[in-house]
């Protein structure tokens, strides 16, 4: 059964890229393109990945198509004719040919006989019970085996919400708008907005759940911050940005971008401080196994605040622009 709903899902995922490539309504395109995300999450439980399925689903089928609706709103609604590339077509179908026989040459997914398997993966399934003893192998992994990476993310995700502000240009740049307060395409009507605002406080509480059972379960940082993201921005669409604003106000929304990554930087000073190595969180504390555990919960929540404050920058940035448009 779980071999028939993949290659289902699979199928579904080839029809809709193929109708998002062939309609002109912009509009179309973007929720066509949520539901592919949504199906992507979908594939990556089946394949037992939870923690990229979460931020699949909050990331790509929530906050992103929030995100296109609201560029969207910049610009038109169809697609302009184009001049035709149909000679492109032939290399593509090559290359596409030779990705597809390429993967004949995979191992089956789950052969222990995998290069991965013999290994990279048992050394990880045999060391972090003694060196960290998290339940949750891939917050290991991520956290603390591979935290100059991690630390590294979080500051490709801060800079790239600082590129999209200084493309989109900041609020206070531009006359802030009255109008913006209490107002929303949501405001009228009374069904998404009681069903909303339902969803909120769950939606709160389960990314609490994520961000600090991460080390327990499917979880993390980045999911709990898209989660946070998703809730604010679903408030905002109900009650209105200017509503939004009032409850996170900008200047805390900027000061999160920036606290969460110096806060993951500031433990990895606090290990050198301590007489161990950048990111060595065993010398946090006597304990080295406890101090692994505090320094992946701060390093942890260092990220979820710095990913929930640049979604959130950029929400704002683009309903700027939007609110800006039309009060022009």
């Amino acid at each position: 059964m779980v071999i028939l709903f993949g290659i289902f899902l699979l199928t579904m995922l080839v029809i809709i890229a193929i109708a998002i490539i062939r309609t002109t309504d912009l509009f179309v395109a973007v929720m066509l393109s949520g539901i592919f995300s949504l199906m992507m999450a979908a594939i990556f439980f089946v394949l037992d990945a939870a923690d990229v399925a979460l931020t699949e689903a909050a990331v790509g089928a929530g906050i992103s198509t929030v995100l296109f609706l609201s560029a969207l709103a910049l610009t038109e609604q169809h697609e302009r004719s184009v001049r035709s590339w149909r000679w492109l077509v032939v290399p593509l179908v090559v290359v596409g040919t030779l990705i597809v026989y390429a993967t004949f040459d995979q191992p089956r997914l789950g052969d222990p006989d995998a290069p991965v398997q013999q290994h990279l993966a048992p050394w990880y399934l045999e060391q972090t019970p003694k060196l960290i003893d998290v339940p949750n192998v891939v917050t290991a992994v991520l956290g603390s085996f591979r935290g100059y990476d991690t630390l590294g993310e979080v500051f490709v995700v801060l800079t790239a919400a600082i590129g999209v502000m200084l493309l989109l240009g900041t609020r206070e740049s531009r006359a802030p708008s009255s109008t913006s307060k209490g107002t929303s395409a949501l405001s009228h009507h009374i069904v998404p907005r009681v069903v909303g605002k339902l969803l909120i406080p769950f939606i709160l509480l389960f990314g609490l759940y994520v961000q600090f059972h991460g080390d327990f379960g499917p979880g993390g940082g980045f999911q709990a911050g898209a989660l946070f993201a998703a809730a604010v921005i679903l408030y905002a669409l109900l009650e209105g940005e200017g509503s939004a604003l009032t409850v996170l106000p900008l200047p805390v929304i900027k000061a999160m971008m920036a606290s969460g990554a110096l806060l993951y930087a500031l433990v990895g000073v606090a290990c050198i401080l301590r007489g161990g190595n950048l990111l060595d969180y065993s010398a946090l504390l006597a304990d080295p196994v406890a101090g692994q555990h505090l320094g992946i919960l701060l390093i942890e929540l260092g990220v979820g605040v710095t990913v929930c404050g640049c979604l959130l920058s950029i929400f704002h940035a683009f309903a700027a622009r939007e609110n800006h448009q039309w009060n022009g």
